[in-house]
């Protein structure tokens, strides 16, 4: 901007030149220098116009461009449905929450928070193979033990073709519901975040339910891991030896047994960690000694415990599962539907949350597993 001061100064030299001429000669403006000194005029102006803009300029910041990532915008998108979401459950206000044709509310965020916790609530449903479609869902399984290798005998013969066949398990889709309620005093409390309490009650609901139908259910709907076919029976009532587990253990195929795993009743379990040589050597079996806990393991594979299981001294329960639970195979519809009741548990001083969630189940592999059967 220095050419520009210079020039205006200039200017007004030239201006101040053509005044005193005038002056001097006691007349007026020439109509030559009545052009030049308008025009002048004219230049001093947009020359201080041009530098009242440099000023002006030099008061504003230069603002930094933000690119957000795309994990960074769905985090920004999550906080916001959180937070709407807490916004409606106090108050009832559901501005910024996305609403299904059905009026119920689905903040979908939520929803996959509860599909995840559910999933590391229950160590079955964590272990299981997880389909997450909607519809029906045709899993292909082939026997290949009913596909034979054979010597082809001399030379130019026909090998003696035989091939295995394909079935399917078929998935459909069972709607179930879990109902959580909160206390009003508990939720209008601005120091208490309710999401967490809202996805945790209604996860451990799902959980235990799922777990139950996955393990023990009566196969009705969901079929899991009681309706196996490959079953190890006891010898005698209510008691289990050690040589049954281990013959038990050793009937899954050597290629399953890295990932495999116990299930059972805690009351089994114990009953098992008790087990002592007997004739008068307490040694634990499952365990060396009290002193030395063997964990929550038998003959080195993972136990996972299960009060839905039945317990062992029940005549004719299917008390223990073993194998790898990938096996099992579970349909988990993608979207969960959330409904938030504020008015059905008013006299109760509570707010209901509603989940409905789409699930279902089937052994994909039955050579993965085997069942004991108590005597």
């Amino acid at each position: 901007m220095k050419t520009l001061l210079e020039k205006r100064n200039n200017l007004l030299d030239e201006m101040d030149a053509i005044l005193n001429k005038a002056k001097g000669e006691t007349r007026s403006f020439s109509e030559e220098e009545s052009a030049r000194f308008d025009a002048i005029k004219v230049e001093v102006a947009q020359i201080d116009k041009t530098l009242a803009a440099e000023e002006e300029a030099r008061s504003f910041e230069k603002k930094v461009v933000v690119t957000l990532s795309a994990e960074e915008k769905r985090a920004l998108e999550i906080e916001k449905e959180e937070r709407a979401f807490a916004e409606f459950v106090k108050e009832g206000r559901a501005a910024n929450l996305p609403q299904g044709t059905n009026g119920s509310v689905i903040p979908k965020t939520i929803a996959n928070q509860i599909i995840d916790k559910v999933k590391n609530l229950s160590p079955v449903l964590s272990k299981a193979t997880i389909y997450k479609v909607k519809g029906s869902l045709s899993i292909p399984v082939y026997d290949y033990t009913q596909h034979t290798t054979a010597y082809q005998g001399a030379e130019f013969t026909a090998i003696t073709a035989s091939a295995g066949t394909f079935s399917s398990v078929d998935l459909s889709g069972f709607v179930i519901g879990s109902l959580a309620l909160i206390s009003k005093k508990l939720a209008n409390n601005t120091e208490i975040d309710v999401i967490p309490f809202i996805v945790n009650e209604i996860a451990k609901s799902i959980a235990n339910f799922l777990e139950k139908e996955l393990v023990a259910g009566a196969g009705t709907n969901m079929k899991g891991l009681a309706q196996n076919t490959v079953l190890f029976n006891g010898a005698t009532t209510q008691v289990i030896t050690p040589q049954e587990l281990i013959n038990m253990k050793a009937k899954v195929p050597q290629v399953y047994q890295q990932d495999a795993g116990w299930i059972m009743h805690p009351d089994t379990f114990a009953y098992l960690q008790g087990l002592t040589a007997g004739a008068g050597n307490n040694t634990l079996l499952f365990g060396n000694d009290l002193s030395r806990d063997g964990g929550m393991t038998m003959l080195s594979k993972p136990v996972y415990l299960s009060e839905n299981m039945p317990v062992y001294t029940t005549v004719g329960a299917k008390s223990i599962h073993y194998g790898d639970f990938s096996g099992l195979a579970v349909k988990i519809a993608s979207d969960v539907q959330m409904q938030v009741l504020l008015e059905k548990y008013a006299d109760q001083n509570a707010i209901g949350c509603l989940a409905f969630g789409e699930y279902d189940s089937s052994i994909a592999e039955t050579q993965k597993f085997i069942t004991y059967v108590s005597k």
